[in-house]
């Protein structure tokens, strides 16, 4: 059954205008009145949804039961993540998302290649918004993961505290594997670096914050990788 969020609060028993983008995908599926369908709003669980009319450029629905479906990771992980270039940051979000990522926090390090700020920034991070709520669609998710404004690493590591697992992804001798640690935390947060990696004083910064460094094998893995196999690691999939 198609699945679609809604960017409005839902009610069993409201008729309400979709939103344009659900609206525009209801009419690219060519849907009538009387077909069935499921809505999510991002507050968790899903609502059984009948569409009731259909414009020229706007569709309205009977939101119908609430199910209390939730398919979220057994435990929270938070990337924090050199945006690596071009597409394979819209690969990364789109394939985190699937994986249960809790949120995403795009930062601009001394080794990475896209540089973005003001203006610029926040359309890129509506985009990958639009690209985390298009994979909770297909994959079944009901709750959105949350995509933050791009920061520095630096001024983000400053905010940084607290009892939450902090993990550090690093290529330095003798660092403890990934796969041995103790997953016992509920939430973790995974610092992963760009293209060029982290800069031995941002990683070192790091440490200073709380990251514990942390390695996942003796081969060098794609920034968008990395951080992806470490979600896999610490969600408890």
């Amino acid at each position: 059954m198609p699945r679609f969020h809604c960017s409005v609060p839902l009610s069993a028993g409201a008729s309400l205008a979709l939103p344009a983008d659900a609206a525009r995908h209801v009419q690219v599926l060519r849907m009538q009145p009387g077909d069935a369908l499921t809505l999510f709003d991002g507050a968790g669980g899903e609502y059984a949804a009948t569409v009731e009319r259909m414009g020229r450029s706007d569709v309205s629905v009977t939101v119908g039961t609430h199910l209390a479906v939730e398919r979220e990771a057994p435990r929270a992980v938070h990337l924090a993540v050199g945006m690596p270039a071009n597409e394979r940051m819209d690969w990364l979000v789109e394939k985190a998302t699937e994986l249960g990522v809790a949120s995403i926090q795009p930062l601009a390090t001394a080794h990475g290649v896209l540089r973005l700020a003001g203006e610029r920034a926040e359309k890129k991070r509506a985009h990958w918004e639009a690209i985390a709520i298009a994979a909770c669609e297909q994959c079944g998710r009901n709750r959105v993961p949350v995509i933050h404004p791009v920061q520095s690493l630096s001024g983000w590591l400053e905010a940084q505290g607290g009892p939450a697992a902090r993990l550090v992804l690093s290529l330095a001798e003798g660092t403890r594997s990934l796969a041995g640690l103790d997953a016992a935390a509920q939430g973790v947060t995974v610092l992963s670096g760009p293209e060029g990696g982290l800069s031995g004083s941002e990683e070192q910064q790091a440490i200073a914050r709380g990251f514990a460094p942390v390695t996942l094998g003796s081969r060098v893995l794609r920034a968008e990788t990395a951080a992806l196999a470490a979600l896999v690691s610490l969600a408890g999939l």
